[in-house]
């Protein structure tokens, strides 16, 4: 019986060559990603690449804060 195992964290995606796999968590609660939540209750409509950029995007002398998102679920971490 042959078996094969790996280590790497890496699935390949369609479209992709193999040697560009997208890194998987291994605990789906850490694919989080960045939001602004809006003085209303509200996050804002759009998406940030980084914190950095929410942070620069957000006004907090407005009421807004930047929160992290279990992108899985939108449930606030």
């Amino acid at each position: 019986m042959t078996s094969t195992s790996t280590t790497s964290g890496a699935t390949p995606v369609a479209g992709r060559a193999p040697d560009q796999a997208v890194p998987v968590p291994d605990d789906v609660r850490d694919v989080v990603g960045v939001g602004v939540l809006m003085p209303n209750g509200r996050l804002a409509g759009r998406s940030f690449a980084s914190r950095a950029e929410a942070e620069a995007w957000a006004r907090p002398d407005e009421g807004e804060q930047v929160v992290e998102l279990n992108l899985l679920c939108d449930c606030d971490l």
